[in-house]
């Protein structure tokens, strides 16, 4: 018998010896706290992952919870056995935090899909961490509110993940980030406590607002079971404009334009491959004129006045040249058909095997770094075709890298990693952020360094400790 066979043979029994013991192990806290478990292939390979590619899902369990005190008991558990756990969403993030790469749990909030509660007084809603985010805004409009984060994930992205990544998204140069409308959460930390934090206080000064930070931590301080998020009052209908333009320096031209006499809803850009790829998809283009630069920009019809001094600004724009040809929505119909030209764009590259990146820098410098790190990419790499798009009213760009037909996958995504070594030196070079609002998760923990210095990341893992003393939740990602 060779000793290949001989290994072979050995590296089985030890896997079915495993699968025995996790077995087991799960049996247990099956049996004491009453948690769904799942542990098919199917289903550790679909909750294993998020929507970043590139990483290979390796899950050993999957625990689906309806209660907090089941996550309570499975922390506890968790605690008990050594074994690390992955909170979990809607798997939509693109930084592979809600990956689990290395044989661990999997809690998916998923069955924690409850809306708990309306206050039309103090204009909040307390709902359970797994409701998708589009189903809580359509319940607070038909209750005569209005949930104001809004992005394309909308549909499949859930309330306890948003929180955890501080979901920003196409809204936030004029309603903020995830961040300002939590007014209090319901958290289990690594150590099994369940904190209930601020409770809806719209003044708190009793020291440390320990809400803070568990938004934006990734599930790496604890899990996320209750949500109450602040409301807005419902705006009224929404017009949106479409700009071409042939100058980078035009964009923020645009921007200021408005901006110093509108109260700005939305600002996006998008590029002419980017429109060209969307374009592809049926989905109309919004004017004949070819231009290299876009800008969608929505504003509230606050009145018929306020409106035509929008349709001015835009006629003077026009006439001095800095807007190449337009277009302004008619109808609440036309208004959506137009937001398609910004978010198809993901869809319509998807095909490609886009290299995604999200980073920030300060509002005034998009056109300055837009600049030079095309002219990087087409320098380095002039077979990339790059499209780049983003919420440049706050300062947010993406960048996806579609992957030439000739270059095979892994080679595609080794140059693109040495990319992302130049972008993120220039990033730290503009004081930017290597994560405008996808995290860090796997994907880019090791460029943390550019955005965050030593001492900040020191602190980071110091609070990691306090809250998660055995490193049970999300190992590995934000920081090592």
């Amino acid at each position: 018998m060779s000793l290949v066979f001989l290994a072979d043979i050995s590296y089985h029994a030890q896997m079915a010896n495993q699968d025995i013991e996790n077995s087991k192990k799960f049996e247990s806290l099956s049996k004491s706290a009453n948690v769904e478990i799942l542990t098919d292939a199917d289903s550790l390979k679909t909750y294993g992952k998020d929507w970043t590619k590139h990483y290979t899902p390796k899950a050993s369990a999957v625990f689906l919870p309806k209660t907090t005190e089941q996550v309570v008991e499975i922390v506890k558990w968790a605690r008990q056995t050594k074994t690390a756990l992955v909170p979990s969403g809607g798997r939509t993030g693109l930084s592979a935090a809600a990956y689990a790469t290395n044989n661990e749990v999997v809690v998916s909030l998923q069955k924690m899909n409850r809306i708990l509660e309306l206050d039309a007084f103090d204009q909040t809603v307390r709902c359970e961490s797994g409701v998708v985010t589009e189903h809580l805004q359509k319940y607070a409009l038909e209750n005569g509110f209005f949930y104001p984060v809004d992005f394309a994930a909308r549909g499949s992205s859930q309330i306890g993940g948003n929180v955890a990544t501080n979901a920003g998204g196409i809204k936030v140069i004029r309603y903020g980030l995830t961040r300002q409308w939590v007014a209090g959460l319901k958290v289990v930390t690594g150590r099994g406590d369940v904190l209930n934090l601020n409770k809806s206080l719209v003044k708190n000064a009793t020291g440390y607002d320990l809400r803070q930070l568990f938004i934006g931590s990734e599930g790496t301080l604890g899990i996320i079971t209750e949500v109450t998020l602040s409301l807005a009052k419902k705006p009224k209908e929404l017009v949106v404009f479409v700009m071409g333009t042939n100058e980078l320096d035009s964009i923020m031209q645009i921007y200021k334009r408005f901006k110093s006499e509108m109260t700005l809803i939305a600002y996006e850009m998008f590029t002419d491959i980017a429109l060209k790829y969307v374009s592809a998809q049926n989905v109309a283009r919004p004017f004949a004129t070819d231009c290299k630069y876009y800008v969608l920009l929505e504003l509230e019809h606050e009145s018929d006045a306020y409106l035509e001094r929008a349709t001015e600004i835009f006629s003077e724009l026009l006439e001095a040249g800095v807007v190449i040809d337009g277009t302004i929505s008619q109808s609440p119909k036309q208004a959506a058909e137009l937001w398609k030209l910004r978010e198809n764009i993901t869809e319509a590259t998807s095909h490609k095997q886009p290299y995604k990146n999200d980073v920030s820098v300060r509002v005034s410098r998009v056109p300055e770094f837009l600049s030079e790190m095309s002219a990087t990419l087409k320098r380095e790499h002039p077979s990339f075709e790059v499209v780049w798009f983003g919420h440049v009213g706050d300062g947010n760009l993406h960048i996806n890298i579609l992957k030439p037909d000739d270059i095979a996958g892994p080679q595609f995504v080794e140059k693109c990693k040495k990319v992302d070594e130049v972008m993120f030196k220039m990033i730290e070079k503009f004081e930017g952020s290597i994560s405008a609002e996808h995290g860090v998760g796997l994907v880019k923990k090791a460029f943390l360094h550019h955005t965050r210095d030593k001492a900040e990341i020191e602190i980071m893992r110091d609070i990691k400790r306090v809250f998660d003393p055995d490193r049970i939740l999300n190992p590995g990602k934000i920081f090592d």
